[in-house]
């Protein structure tokens, strides 16, 4: 998930750069809520981790 947010992101910076705006501000925002979506999942990995009482696995 966090590739397909960082794929959208350079998508987003060669649209701006070619004077794509419109494109640009679409992938820009796309990478954002994919970002923001693997940034939750992340957490509630972590806090089901904590919360499980098994030690992490070497």
């Amino acid at each position: 998930m966090l590739r397909w947010a960082l794929i959208f992101f350079i998508v987003a910076i060669i649209a701006g750069l070619l004077g794509f705006t419109g494109i640009a501000g679409a992938a820009a925002s796309i990478a954002k809520i994919i970002f923001m979506i693997f940034v939750v999942l992340l957490l509630i990995a972590l806090l089901a981790g904590a919360l499980s009482g098994k030690p992490p696995a070497p």
